[in-house]
């Protein structure tokens, strides 16, 4: 789902802080993306220290929440659906327990059951075909988050049909990035930013006192800038259509698909969430995404502490009704 259009700026303008701090940054490969951890200390041993565990962090996450290992937590409870429950830890049972809220928010337009029809889909085949249409409706059958049967007492995840899937493709980026900055702050880092493929979450400031400077690309030309936002403690997820594609009989199918249709959302060439919750802007960049440009803002209007930008298919911008107040031009 993610793509790469917010760019961490370091800029030395603003009031200095009391005491001298220095920047350390770390980039790394992680979940099949590029991530980079940014820790801001005075001591510079400390920061490395603080993102080493932060990675550290991620790596035990990706092991519990791929679906494409054997040895995860998530495989488990796939290769047991329409069988028996699955026991799993707290912070994958509580993560299924928030991805399932929002999906009822968005009533299913955000659905991590939704990983059995998406494989349908190959975004990296060299000859790629459409699904066919008879799989297609088999799959979607499948989907339905209202089917993954939650034990809190005995924390077990059963899905109750044969088949069902479970995938975190539109979340897990987010749900790593919170807790790798719940790590850098249980180590005594006070400001940082962790860019999870994408998923940026910021916290605290930079050593020079000023807030975090986020640059938004223009979709339809990467190498520009068409908003900033100055932020501190907030995370900023943006979903587009133009990072993974196919073309097929001349047509453009994007990565993100509507679990309702199978097939991509094609209202809107990107979506870009602000609130203060990395896995919360995560699912919602996807949502919006799909419910489009109506739907999307009157959804995203009527949350509290969330914000959007949108692009839409013919380029036009539209905002969510307070965004103003963190916007630059």
């Amino acid at each position: 789902m993610r793509s790469l259009p917010v760019l961490l700026m370091f800029g030395l303008v603003g009031h200095l802080l009391p005491i001298e701090a220095a920047t350390e940054k770390v980039v790394a490969k992680k979940m099949g993306s590029r991530f980079e951890i940014t820790a801001v200390h005075p001591d510079a041993a400390v920061a490395r220290a603080a993102i080493e565990a932060a990675y550290a962090e991620i790596d035990r996450l990706e092991a519990m929440i791929s679906s494409w290992r054997d040895d995860s937590e998530t495989t488990r409870i796939n290769r047991a659906a329409g069988r028996h429950p699955v026991a799993v830890s707290p912070e994958l049972f509580g993560l299924i327990r928030r991805a399932s809220k929002i999906s009822a928010l968005t009533d299913g337009v955000f659905d991590i059951s939704f990983a059995g029809a998406g494989q349908l889909w190959d975004f990296k085949a060299a000859d790629p075909k459409l699904p066919d249409p008879k799989d297609l409706a088999g799959k979607l059958a499948l989907v339905d988050y209202r089917r993954i049967a939650l034990d809190a007492p005995n924390r077990t995840v059963f899905l109750e049909k044969p088949g069902m899937r479970l995938g975190f493709g539109a979340i897990g980026k987010g749900f790593a990035a919170n807790r790798a900055v719940h790590v850098l702050k249980e180590r005594g880092i006070s400001s940082g930013v962790v860019n999870a493929g994408g998923d940026l979450v910021a916290f605290g400031q930079r050593e020079d006192g000023s807030p975090w400077s986020v640059a938004i690309a223009d979709p339809q030309k990467r190498d520009s800038v068409f908003a900033w936002l100055n932020i501190r403690e907030q995370a900023v997820v943006t979903s587009g259509d133009y990072e993974r594609f196919v073309t097929i009989d001349g047509k453009r199918y994007s990565h993100i698909l509507n679990p309702k249709t199978g097939f991509p959302a094609n209202d809107l060439r990107s979506v870009t969430i602000i609130c203060p919750d990395g896995e919360v802007a995560d699912a919602l960049a996807t949502a919006v995404f799909i419910m489009g440009r109506g739907a999307g803002l009157d959804l995203v209007n009527r949350l509290k502490g969330v914000e959007a930008i949108l692009v839409t298919a013919e380029g036009e911008l539209r905002y969510s009704d307070q965004i103003q107040t963190q916007l630059d031009f």
